[in-house]
């Protein structure tokens, strides 16, 4: 089984034996995701990367869904939407810091020889293997715009 669910799994357990709630709910929503994914995959293995990307579009929806919320004057629904992004933040990898995300980027354009805006999608790849979903792929793509540009 892929570790990504397991964790969650151990974690939804101790939550409940703690008698955490909120954690709880968050906790069988992110493994309902996971799992839906998991199930919907037509071959091959439910792998970590593709576990990481349901779980950033799960925290993606709930903070569109918290400003939705906040814009229509609803912020106690606002509040319960991001109040599982902390939940999700922790299972998620940890993100690069920006210098890395840089050095990151231009270790790729000097890999790759890039030289233009032409060659955006050979760095980009290179970026996204390297990363392996620690970065927010817009922001990189802006510092590989950046320094294509130069």
């Amino acid at each position: 089984m892929l570790a990504v669910i397991e964790r969650v799994q151990d974690d939804l357990r101790a939550s409940m034996r703690a008698g955490e709630r909120g954690r709880v709910e968050a906790l069988r929503l992110v493994l309902s995701s996971l799992q839906r994914a998991a199930a919907t995959k037509a071959r091959g293995a439910f792998t970590d990367e593709e576990a990481v990307a349901v779980l950033r579009r799960e925290r993606k929806q709930r903070v569109e869904a918290a400003a939705a919320y906040r814009a229509a004057g609803h912020e106690d629904r606002a509040e319960r939407e991001e109040a599982d992004l902390p939940v999700i933040d922790a299972l998620l990898p940890a993100a690069l810091a920006p210098e890395e995300l840089e050095a990151v980027v231009a270790s790729a354009v000097a890999e790759t020889g890039a030289s233009g805006p032409g060659d955006m999608g050979r760095v980009m790849q290179l970026v996204k293997e390297r990363t392996a979903g620690r970065a927010d792929m817009k922001e990189a793509a802006a510092l590989v715009r950046a320094r294509l540009a130069e």
